[in-house]
Protein backbone atom coordinates (compact mmCIF):
# COMPACT_ATOMS: atom_id res chain seq x y z
CA UNK A 1 0.00 0.00 0.00
CA UNK A 2 1.39 3.69 -0.95
CA UNK A 3 1.89 6.51 1.26
CA UNK A 4 -1.35 7.61 2.79
CA UNK A 5 0.11 10.73 4.58
CA UNK A 6 1.05 13.37 1.34
CA UNK A 7 2.77 15.49 3.47
CA UNK A 8 5.40 12.62 4.16
CA UNK A 9 5.00 11.32 0.67
CA UNK A 10 6.67 13.97 -0.49
CA UNK A 11 9.61 14.71 2.58
CA UNK A 12 10.62 11.34 2.60
CA UNK A 13 11.56 11.56 -1.44
CA UNK A 14 13.18 14.44 -0.74
CA UNK A 15 10.93 17.38 -2.15
CA UNK A 16 8.55 19.92 -0.79
CA UNK A 17 5.54 19.81 0.69
CA UNK A 18 3.25 22.56 0.75
CA UNK A 19 0.38 23.48 2.82
CA UNK A 20 -1.87 26.28 4.49
CA UNK A 21 -3.51 27.27 7.50
CA UNK A 22 -7.31 26.75 6.81
CA UNK A 23 -10.90 27.36 8.84
CA UNK A 24 -12.88 23.87 9.63
CA UNK A 25 -15.98 24.93 7.11
CA UNK A 26 -17.12 23.03 5.10
CA UNK A 27 -17.28 25.42 2.03
CA UNK A 28 -13.11 25.70 2.21
CA UNK A 29 -13.02 22.07 2.61
CA UNK A 30 -14.79 21.51 0.05
CA UNK A 31 -12.86 23.87 -2.25
CA UNK A 32 -9.41 22.53 -1.21
CA UNK A 33 -10.23 19.12 -2.38
CA UNK A 34 -8.92 19.36 -5.92
CA UNK A 35 -6.23 22.18 -5.16
CA UNK A 36 -2.71 21.54 -5.28
CA UNK A 37 -1.46 21.28 -1.46
CA UNK A 38 0.03 18.46 -0.33
CA UNK A 39 -1.82 19.10 2.90
CA UNK A 40 -4.52 21.28 4.80
CA UNK A 41 -3.54 22.88 8.47
CA UNK A 42 -7.58 23.05 9.58
CA UNK A 43 -7.18 25.82 12.17
CA UNK A 44 -8.29 25.07 15.90
CA UNK A 45 -5.55 27.98 17.75
CA UNK A 46 -7.19 31.26 16.81
CA UNK A 47 -10.33 30.41 15.79
CA UNK A 48 -11.94 28.32 18.10
CA UNK A 49 -11.59 24.14 18.68
CA UNK A 50 -14.45 22.53 17.08
CA UNK A 51 -14.23 19.13 16.89
CA UNK A 52 -17.68 18.28 14.99
CA UNK A 53 -16.82 21.34 12.63
CA UNK A 54 -13.35 19.52 12.23
CA UNK A 55 -14.94 16.18 11.56
CA UNK A 56 -17.09 17.54 8.88
CA UNK A 57 -14.27 19.37 6.69
CA UNK A 58 -12.04 16.22 6.93
CA UNK A 59 -15.73 14.34 5.67
CA UNK A 60 -16.25 17.40 2.88
CA UNK A 61 -12.45 17.57 1.70
CA UNK A 62 -12.80 13.90 0.38
CA UNK A 63 -13.70 13.75 -3.55
CA UNK A 64 -15.26 10.47 -4.53
CA UNK A 65 -13.90 10.76 -8.38
CA UNK A 66 -10.11 11.11 -6.76
CA UNK A 67 -10.70 8.15 -4.73
CA UNK A 68 -11.95 6.07 -7.10
CA UNK A 69 -9.03 6.84 -9.49
CA UNK A 70 -6.33 7.25 -7.20
CA UNK A 71 -6.91 4.96 -4.11
CA UNK A 72 -8.26 5.80 -0.29
CA UNK A 73 -6.47 8.57 0.81
CA UNK A 74 -7.69 12.49 0.14
CA UNK A 75 -5.70 14.25 -1.79
CA UNK A 76 -4.98 16.92 0.08
CA UNK A 77 -3.54 15.41 3.52
CA UNK A 78 -5.56 17.17 6.30
CA UNK A 79 -3.70 17.92 9.66
CA UNK A 80 -5.03 20.32 12.78
CA UNK A 81 -3.77 22.39 15.00
CA UNK A 82 -4.59 22.62 18.61
CA UNK A 83 -5.42 25.33 20.22
CA UNK A 84 -3.27 24.70 24.01
CA UNK A 85 0.53 25.96 24.76
CA UNK A 86 2.98 24.00 24.43
CA UNK A 87 3.28 24.43 28.28
CA UNK A 88 -0.30 23.35 28.73
CA UNK A 89 0.06 19.74 28.09
CA UNK A 90 -3.69 19.26 27.09
CA UNK A 91 -2.85 16.08 25.29
CA UNK A 92 -6.59 14.94 24.94
CA UNK A 93 -6.94 17.72 21.96
CA UNK A 94 -4.70 15.82 19.79
CA UNK A 95 -6.61 12.76 21.05
CA UNK A 96 -9.27 13.99 19.67
CA UNK A 97 -7.74 14.89 16.37
CA UNK A 98 -6.26 12.20 15.68
CA UNK A 99 -9.07 9.66 16.86
CA UNK A 100 -11.71 10.99 13.76
CA UNK A 101 -8.81 10.78 11.15
CA UNK A 102 -6.17 13.65 11.46
CA UNK A 103 -2.89 12.53 9.61
CA UNK A 104 -0.91 14.77 11.89
CA UNK A 105 -0.81 17.60 14.54
CA UNK A 106 0.29 20.97 14.52
CA UNK A 107 1.68 21.92 18.39
CA UNK A 108 2.06 25.38 18.78
CA UNK A 109 4.22 27.42 21.00
CA UNK A 110 6.47 24.46 21.86
CA UNK A 111 9.10 26.39 24.36
CA UNK A 112 10.87 23.16 26.00
CA UNK A 113 12.37 19.84 26.05
CA UNK A 114 9.60 18.34 27.93
CA UNK A 115 6.76 19.99 26.11
CA UNK A 116 8.37 18.29 22.85
CA UNK A 117 8.35 15.13 24.23
CA UNK A 118 4.94 15.39 25.05
CA UNK A 119 3.35 16.46 22.17
CA UNK A 120 5.02 13.35 20.39
CA UNK A 121 4.06 11.32 23.11
CA UNK A 122 0.48 12.71 22.52
CA UNK A 123 0.65 11.26 19.12
CA UNK A 124 1.51 7.47 19.73
CA UNK A 125 0.04 4.75 22.02
CA UNK A 126 1.85 2.93 24.76
CA UNK A 127 3.85 0.37 24.63
CA UNK A 128 5.70 -1.91 26.93
CA UNK A 129 9.00 -0.34 28.59
CA UNK A 130 12.13 -2.35 25.99
CA UNK A 131 9.79 -2.45 23.16
CA UNK A 132 11.32 -1.27 20.18
CA UNK A 133 10.62 2.43 19.50
CA UNK A 134 9.27 2.79 22.90
CA UNK A 135 10.25 6.45 23.46
CA UNK A 136 8.96 9.50 23.43
CA UNK A 137 6.55 6.72 25.85
CA UNK A 138 2.81 6.83 24.04
CA UNK A 139 0.12 8.48 26.07
CA UNK A 140 -2.55 8.59 22.93
CA UNK A 141 -6.03 6.59 24.42
CA UNK A 142 -7.38 3.81 22.39
CA UNK A 143 -10.47 4.91 20.79
CA UNK A 144 -9.53 4.68 16.62
CA UNK A 145 -12.88 3.31 15.27
CA UNK A 146 -13.72 6.76 13.29
CA UNK A 147 -9.68 7.27 12.15
CA UNK A 148 -9.51 3.73 10.99
CA UNK A 149 -12.83 4.40 8.93
CA UNK A 150 -11.96 7.65 7.35
CA UNK A 151 -8.43 6.23 6.82
CA UNK A 152 -10.18 3.34 4.96
CA UNK A 153 -8.58 0.83 7.09
CA UNK A 154 -8.78 -2.29 9.34
CA UNK A 155 -8.24 -1.68 12.86
CA UNK A 156 -5.25 -3.71 12.68
CA UNK A 157 -3.65 -1.53 9.76
CA UNK A 158 -4.77 1.24 11.45
CA UNK A 159 -2.88 0.44 14.78
CA UNK A 160 0.49 -0.48 12.59
CA UNK A 161 0.17 2.99 10.61
CA UNK A 162 -0.67 4.66 13.59
CA UNK A 163 2.62 6.32 14.28
CA UNK A 164 4.78 9.58 14.06
CA UNK A 165 7.01 9.54 11.08
CA UNK A 166 10.03 9.54 10.63
CA UNK A 167 10.58 7.21 14.16
CA UNK A 168 8.04 4.57 12.64
CA UNK A 169 9.01 4.28 9.15
CA UNK A 170 5.64 2.95 8.41
CA UNK A 171 3.93 5.42 10.39
CA UNK A 172 1.91 7.98 8.83
CA UNK A 173 1.15 10.81 11.71
CA UNK A 174 3.10 13.89 10.95
CA UNK A 175 3.68 15.68 14.13
CA UNK A 176 4.87 19.25 13.42
CA UNK A 177 5.96 21.51 16.67
CA UNK A 178 6.42 25.75 16.31
CA UNK A 179 9.11 27.47 17.70
CA UNK A 180 7.54 30.78 18.69
CA UNK A 181 9.79 32.42 21.38
CA UNK A 182 13.42 32.74 22.48
CA UNK A 183 12.85 29.84 25.14
CA UNK A 184 12.28 27.53 22.22
CA UNK A 185 14.60 28.41 20.00
CA UNK A 186 17.43 28.29 22.56
CA UNK A 187 15.92 24.75 23.31
CA UNK A 188 15.35 23.58 19.95
CA UNK A 189 18.82 21.96 20.04
CA UNK A 190 18.16 19.77 23.31
CA UNK A 191 14.52 18.98 21.60
CA UNK A 192 15.64 17.54 18.59
CA UNK A 193 18.63 15.77 20.25
CA UNK A 194 15.82 14.13 22.98
CA UNK A 195 13.00 13.89 21.38
CA UNK A 196 12.74 11.30 18.22
CA UNK A 197 9.31 11.16 16.32
CA UNK A 198 9.25 15.41 15.53
CA UNK A 199 8.20 15.42 11.46
CA UNK A 200 8.65 19.01 11.34
CA UNK A 201 9.58 22.12 13.26
CA UNK A 202 7.48 24.99 11.98
CA UNK A 203 8.42 28.81 12.51
CA UNK A 204 6.02 31.28 14.10
CA UNK A 205 7.26 33.90 12.85
CA UNK A 206 4.57 36.33 13.86
CA UNK A 207 4.59 35.12 17.88
CA UNK A 208 8.51 35.36 17.62
CA UNK A 209 8.33 38.76 16.42
CA UNK A 210 6.00 40.06 18.71
CA UNK A 211 8.67 38.68 21.73
CA UNK A 212 11.57 40.41 20.06
CA UNK A 213 9.54 44.08 19.92
CA UNK A 214 9.09 44.29 16.36
CA UNK A 215 5.43 43.11 16.23
CA UNK A 216 4.84 41.53 12.18
CA UNK A 217 8.06 43.02 11.07
CA UNK A 218 9.52 39.57 9.72
CA UNK A 219 12.30 40.96 7.77
CA UNK A 220 13.64 42.68 10.70
CA UNK A 221 17.27 42.00 11.25
CA UNK A 222 16.47 39.77 14.67
CA UNK A 223 13.81 37.89 13.66
CA UNK A 224 15.81 36.66 10.63
CA UNK A 225 18.45 35.68 12.77
CA UNK A 226 16.31 33.95 14.58
CA UNK A 227 14.42 32.18 12.16
CA UNK A 228 17.85 31.57 10.58
CA UNK A 229 19.23 29.96 13.90
CA UNK A 230 16.25 27.21 14.12
CA UNK A 231 17.26 26.62 10.05
CA UNK A 232 20.73 25.53 11.02
CA UNK A 233 20.02 23.82 14.25
CA UNK A 234 17.50 21.60 11.77
CA UNK A 235 19.83 21.27 9.26
CA UNK A 236 22.32 19.87 12.07
CA UNK A 237 19.75 17.20 13.16
CA UNK A 238 18.40 16.15 10.02
CA UNK A 239 14.77 17.75 10.93
CA UNK A 240 12.73 19.33 8.22
CA UNK A 241 12.17 23.22 8.83
CA UNK A 242 8.72 24.67 8.12
CA UNK A 243 8.00 28.41 6.55
CA UNK A 244 4.82 29.98 7.59
CA UNK A 245 4.49 32.38 5.10
CA UNK A 246 6.05 31.33 1.66
CA UNK A 247 4.82 33.62 -1.81
CA UNK A 248 5.42 34.00 -5.34
CA UNK A 249 8.02 36.80 -4.12
CA UNK A 250 9.81 34.70 -0.99
CA UNK A 251 9.64 31.23 -2.30
CA UNK A 252 13.01 30.89 -4.11
CA UNK A 253 14.37 32.06 -1.06
CA UNK A 254 13.02 30.43 1.13
CA UNK A 255 13.20 27.22 -0.47
CA UNK A 256 17.43 28.18 -0.62
CA UNK A 257 17.57 28.69 2.84
CA UNK A 258 16.69 25.21 3.15
CA UNK A 259 12.62 25.41 4.40
CA UNK A 260 11.22 22.64 3.21
CA UNK A 261 7.29 22.18 4.42
CA UNK A 262 5.88 25.12 3.15
CA UNK A 263 2.85 27.09 3.86
CA UNK A 264 0.93 29.20 1.65
CA UNK A 265 0.55 33.30 2.64
CA UNK A 266 -2.52 33.54 0.59
CA UNK A 267 -5.13 30.57 1.75
CA UNK A 268 -6.57 30.04 -1.85
CA UNK A 269 -3.93 31.11 -4.04
CA UNK A 270 -3.56 27.88 -5.76
CA UNK A 271 -1.24 29.81 -8.74
CA UNK A 272 1.19 30.49 -6.07
CA UNK A 273 1.63 27.01 -5.20
CA UNK A 274 1.85 25.77 -8.83
CA UNK A 275 4.44 28.43 -9.66
CA UNK A 276 6.33 27.22 -6.72
CA UNK A 277 6.26 23.70 -7.36
CA UNK A 278 7.33 24.69 -10.81
CA UNK A 279 10.45 26.78 -9.53
CA UNK A 280 11.56 23.66 -7.17
CA UNK A 281 10.69 20.73 -9.54
CA UNK A 282 7.68 19.37 -7.59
Amino acid sequence: MSRLNGVIRALETGGHAFSLFAPCEIETATELQTSPYDSVVFEGEHRGWDIKSLRNSLQYLMNRGQIAKDGLAPAVTPLARVPANGCEMNQFLAKQALDIGCYGIVFPHISTVEEAYNAIAACRYPRLKGKPLYEPAGIRGDGPMQAARYWGLSMAEYYAKADVWPLAAEGEIFAVLQIEDIAGVTNLPDMLKNVPGIGAVLIGEGDLSQELGVPRQTEHPEVVAAMAQVVATCKEHNVIVGHPHVTKANAQRVIDEGYRFLMAAAPRSFDTVNTVRAQVGG
